[in-house]
């Protein structure tokens, strides 16, 4: 069997009738399975991934990104997830029997539907990306949604496809290609936003910019940043290659989280990182308290960290 999969973040974790009206839109494509449904309040956002053969799979992804535009306003989204767009980004991973350049194939014809038939800018990202610096969703996405009336005019942000314009309405998509991608989330016992982004530095792979210690606080955020000659900020890389992570506060769960993306769950496992967090968080006087899924994991990942937990006991 041939099948994609599809994991579009919608812009709407509130709004159940919404989300289902998208859901079904997806689902109204004859041979698509709709494998998960994650909404987030606090994020205001919603995970949906369901697989499909590449004969079908980038009409299901079409109708969902039409109908998220129909159902959702971005001028009036607020949330704590970085966004910028009704459907922020749509990957496809390809799972059996089919290749990523076929898969790359569908999403520039996808991505290219999108921008003509509903008038959305779309940017190619990942390996369907046509620069080096469109590869990195943060980067395209950096400036979010309240940003993009004035990046979108700038040559070097000009869409890869659909208008060069600003849809206040719909925002702007990300379409491509990547490689299986865990979305993991680490709560902490406290409130404090900044200790949780403190955290997430230390363990991604970018890291952060080195700072000088502040003797009056713990946490390296409050710290003078150390430069180059020119100016630029000195780079401290992370602990954890192919880690993604930010910190933020959910009002919901009255807690700060690290919320962590894992490229390759090989190079940097579940369980590491978790440990890694754990001890992190002792050094500046919290602790963790939790952890969840966002979205589907691949079995492998769970059965490595049991093994790794089983040999503690």
């Amino acid at each position: 069997m041939r099948l994609i999969e599809c994991v579009p973040n919608f812009s709407e974790g509130r709004d159940l009738n919404k989300i289902k009206l998208i859901t079904n839109a997806i689902e109204s494509v004859d041979g698509i399975t709709l494998l998960d449904v994650d909404p987030g309040s606090d994020t205001n956002r919603t995970v949906v991934t369901f697989v499909g053969s590449p004969e079908i799979i980038a009409e299901a992804a079409f109708q969902g990104i039409k109908t998220a535009s129909e159902q959702i306003d971005m001028s009036k989204h607020k949330g704590a997830h970085p966004r910028m767009g009704a459907t922020d980004v749509c990957p496809l991973v390809p799972v059996s029997n089919v290749t990523k350049d076929e898969c790359i194939i569908i999403s520039k014809l996808l991505a290219e539907r999108v921008g003509n038939e509903l008038n959305i800018p779309v940017y190619l990202y990942e390996d369907s990306a046509q620069t080096l610096e469109r590869k990195n969703l943060s980067l395209i996405r950096e400036g979010e949604y309240e940003g993009l009336s004035s990046k979108i005019i700038k040559s070097e942000w000009k869409p890869d496809f659909g208008p060069s314009e600003f849809n206040s309405r719909s925002g702007a998509t990300v379409i491509g290609v990547r490689d299986f991608l865990i979305a993991y989330n680490i709560n902490l016992n406290t409130r404090d936003e900044r200790l949780a982004t403190d955290i997430a530095f230390e363990l991604r792979e970018s890291g952060r910019s080195k700072r000088i210690p502040n003797p009056n606080s713990p946490n390296l955020l409050d710290g003078e940043i150390v430069r180059t000659k020119n100016g630029k900020p000195v780079k401290v890389p992370g602990l954890f290659k192919d880690l993604k992570g930010v910190g933020w506060y959910l009002p919901e769960l009255k807690r700060a989280q690290i919320s962590l993306n894992f490229n390759n769950y090989n190079k940097s496992t579940l369980h590491h990182v978790f440990d890694k967090a754990c001890v992190l968080a002792q050094e500046r006087g919290v602790r963790v308290t939790g952890s969840e899924l966002v979205g589907l994991v691949p079995m492998e990942a769970m059965l490595m960290a049991g093994r790794h937990y089983l040999t503690k006991q």
